[in-house]
């Protein structure tokens, strides 16, 4: 089993790969999309949404970053591939799946599932632009308005020479709502050679099973279940393993929160600090009561110095062993 850490836009930026890839279980990250739209981009953006090629492509913990490209025309896609690939990313991804009106309207993701050769001509100019050794990987989820043209993506995204391939297992219209229609993945994997893997709805241990045993994909990608539970991934792998491994704590929760925060604090704006702790938050209440007060105690709270105190009082509360 491998597990991926889905490119959530806005949500997983280096900081959280940072924090989630250290606490085990994941093999690979995948960073939030670069857009390409006409030209070849400057390096600084590729640095920007990518700070890890500035450390060999990885983690701190050493987990690879795959560098994840979006755009609706060959050539650039290919030149920003390229170049992508030149500056040290370990892997080349591409977005067909994003549901967002703002880049579907601006001839970017799922909408593209619409044609699918131009889907396999992007993919087709992106592996030819990279080195062999590069691998180039797609997601995409199962079609646009329904799974209509499904097959057809999937054969012209193998066919253009994709190493890997992740499936979200709904449609753009579908949006985020349950189900995650797993069953159609495992027609992917009857009708192709190369590696499948499975995204959705992946919320738990049970969950994981379900989606494993559905799709027929030894393979998952993460996104908000791994915010919701950070320590998920670990936990999968080591059922995997058959090891048992008891989940975090909200105490051991809160040294995390505290630990996200001082990543942030050395990326961000002072202004801007506090929004992706709360963000966060709103993610991790849905697994831990806890977080949804601690949100409510800290919505209001600007300046950086006012969060980190009331984050360490919450540390203390669970675990007064942290005073000292």
């Amino acid at each position: 089993m491998r597990l991926m850490l889905a490119p959530m836009e806005g949500v997983i930026d280096h900081t959280m790969r940072h924090l989630l890839s250290s606490l085990g279980g994941l093999d690979r990250c995948v960073t939030e999309f670069l857009r390409v739209s006409d030209r070849l981009l400057p390096p600084r953006v590729f640095h920007r949404i990518c700070p890890e090629l500035a450390s060999a492509g990885t983690t701190p913990a050493g987990v690879p970053v795959y560098l994840q490209l979006l755009g609706g025309q060959p050539q650039p896609m290919a030149e920003n591939a390229a170049r992508g690939a030149e500056l040290g990313a370990p892997g080349i991804d591409l977005n067909f799946g994003c549901p967002a009106k703002t880049v579907n309207r601006s001839d970017g993701g799922s909408i593209l599932l619409r044609e699918p050769e131009r889907v396999g001509a992007i993919v087709e100019a992106v592996r030819q632009a990279v080195p062999a050794t590069t691998p180039v990987t797609v997601k995409i989820r199962l079609g646009y308005d329904d799974a209509e043209r499904f097959r057809d993506n999937i054969q012209a995204i193998a066919g253009a020479g994709a190493s890997e391939l992740t499936i979200h297992a709904r449609t753009k219209r579908q949006g985020y709502r349950p189900p995650a229609h797993w069953d159609q993945i495992a027609l992917a994997r009857q009708w192709l050679a190369i590696p499948v893997i499975a995204n959705g709805e992946v919320w738990s241990l049970e969950d994981a099973r379900r989606c494993r045993d559905v799709s027929q994909c030894g393979d998952l990608m993460l996104g908000r279940g791994a915010l919701c539970r950070p320590d998920l991934p670990r936990l999968l792998r080591a059922a995997d393993s058959g090891e048992d491994i008891a989940p975090l704590a909200w105490a051991e929760v809160c040294d995390l929160i505290l630990t996200f925060f001082d990543l942030t604090l050395a990326s961000y704006d002072a202004d801007c600090v506090g929004n992706p702790l709360k963000q966060w938050l709103v993610y991790l209440r849905t697994y831990y009561p806890q977080a949804a007060l601690l949100f409510e105690r800290i919505k209001r709270l600007r300046k950086p110095a006012d969060l980190q105190q009331l984050l360490l009082q919450e540390q203390v509360a669970q675990n007064p062993a942290a005073a000292a």
